[in-house]
């Protein structure tokens, strides 16, 4: 779905829980008409149990809630939780639900990895962070550093535009409600312009990506990526590369100490190839980073859910939201510069040099695995996207059991 440049937003940038969660909850609180949520994740921890009552209330003010959430990233919400939302009102669907073989989770690609939120088609929220007490400092060492935006004005009606589109079923009983709910034309709320980008298997495949590499080619002056999961295909390393070369000051914030160590290894199998040509690279160490955000010089940036990786770039469904602003772009980049001083440690060539000879050829490999992964990833069926309606059974017999409704999306 092509989306357009939208005028007149005010956009907030929000910095890991302690500023997303009391402000993305107040509004789902205070919904009067709508909440529309998509997440990969949400734990039944303190964060989760918030986020239910917040939407309980909700729907209790008579708001109609929609909430989607991923078969693989939230597979395991109790019947007590669901049971809980689903007696107030709330409707929850399962992102392609799949079955465990031997206790394990066997739906690991093309997955919904979004984080929407729209509340009364009035504000919106959009980022990286899931729901879950790792994304609050009081989680410790592990705890998540993550980012995410919210938006007022015209660009609202495309973020629910997203989330309507894949809630779209055939069921002629949901087709009033949802004309019901359209939303209204919205006023300038501020001097932003905002692009909305996906994702998909569909028309899609490639957005995100094509953005970041546009930005990248047209940088004059500076370029910082802070990204979790840090694999990128041939063209947009080939592109960092170049911009260096002509004397944009690039900068890579990744991780240091990653919650899945196998991603620092393959970030790694990069470094050579962007150092060598003036590329400067910091490691994250204070805890794991999952923020997903870009600038390009002094107005360009980029925050959202999509990875630079073959999951995020080839195979999820992702949302990311494009803003020209000069305030978020400097507020970003002097965090992130921070961030970079007083938390990364620098990585050196020297240091990535040691022990070249015996790493070369898996970096060849790696390079043109990368190269050509896009088309690797096409032999792939794209199968049609799947919701499942999650609903408690009324048999008392079968109490405290799901019944699973199927619905079929587009």
């Amino acid at each position: 779905m092509k989306y357009d440049w939208r005028d007149g937003n005010q956009v907030d940038l929000l910095i890991n829980g302690e500023e997303f969660f009391p402000a993305v909850f107040e509004s789902i609180r205070n919904a009067q008409r709508e909440v529309l949520l998509e997440t990969f994740i949400i734990f039944e921890d303190k964060v989760g149990m918030e986020l239910q009552q917040a939407l309980i209330s909700a729907a209790r003010n008579g708001a109609r809630v929609e909430i989607t959430v991923d078969g693989y990233g939230t597979a395991d919400l109790s019947q007590e939780y669901v049971a809980a939302l689903v007696e107030a009102g709330v409707r929850i669907h399962m992102f392609d639900p799949g079955k465990r073989l031997l206790g394990m989770r066997t739906n690991l690609f093309r997955r919904l990895h979004r984080k929407i939120v729209v509340v009364d088609s009035e504000v919106a929220y959009i980022g990286g962070i899931n729901y879950g007490v790792d994304h609050l400092m009081e989680y410790g060492p592990m705890a998540k550093q993550d980012y995410a935006v919210r938006v007022r004005g015209p660009i609202v009606a495309d973020l629910h535009a997203a989330s309507e589109r894949l809630l779209e079923a055939r069921d002629d009983r949901d087709i009033a409600l949802r004309r019901s709910n359209q939303p209204t034309q919205h006023r300038h709320a501020g001097n932003s312009r905002l692009l909305m980008t996906i994702r998909d298997n569909g028309e899609d495949t490639n957005t995100i990506e094509q953005h970041y590499l546009d930005a990248i080619r047209n940088a004059q002056h500076r370029l910082v990526v802070a990204n979790a999961y840090f694999f990128p295909g041939y063209r947009l390393l080939r592109e960092l590369r170049n911009a260096a070369r002509r004397g944009v000051k690039v900068t890579l914030i990744l991780q240091g100490q990653p919650d899945m160590p196998l991603v620092r290894l393959c970030s790694r199998l990069t470094y050579n190839y962007l150092l060598r040509d003036g590329v400067t690279i910091y490691e994250y160490c204070q805890r794991p980073l999952h923020g997903k955000v870009a600038l390009a010089d002094h107005e360009w940036s980029t925050v959202g859910s999509s990875n630079l990786d073959p999951l995020s770039l080839s195979l999820n469904l992702e949302a990311n939201v494009i803003i020209r602003d000069p305030a978020l772009n400097r507020r970003l980049y002097d965090h992130l510069m921070e961030l970079a001083t007083a938390s990364c440690k620098s990585v050196p060539l020297k240091r990535v040099m040691r022990g070249y000879w015996w790493r070369a050829p898996l970096i060849f490999l790696c390079f043109h695995f990368l190269r050509h992964f896009p088309a690797i990833a096409g032999w792939f069926p794209a199968h049609s996207p799947r919701l499942k309606l999650l609903q408690p059974k009324v048999d008392a017999a079968q109490c405290g059991n799901l019944q699973v409704d199927q619905e079929k999306v587009s």
